[in-house]
């Protein structure tokens, strides 16, 4: 089951399958550590960025951004 990033709620728990962008949003995404398979945890997703936990940093991402990432939903 794959959902976008901003469809997640808090606490909710992933891992990059795709990343649904143009060249320059992939690279982007790429470079702060969304690559394939990087377990992803969200941390807000509220009005505003959505926030998430990934390799241990938190990242914050805008929500047209973050709603090109899919992910693969850990149960």
């Amino acid at each position: 089951m794959s959902e976008n990033l901003t469809n997640l709620r808090p606490g909710e728990k992933g891992r990059v399958y795709a990343i649904d962008a143009g060249k320059y949003a992939t690279k982007r995404l790429y470079e702060i550590g969304f690559n394939t398979s990087a377990h992803v945890t969200v941390i807000k997703n509220d009005a505003g960025p959505v926030i998430v936990s990934i390799n241990g940093n938190k990242v914050a991402l805008g929500r047209g951004l973050a709603g090109k990432v899919v992910l693969a939903k850990d149960l």
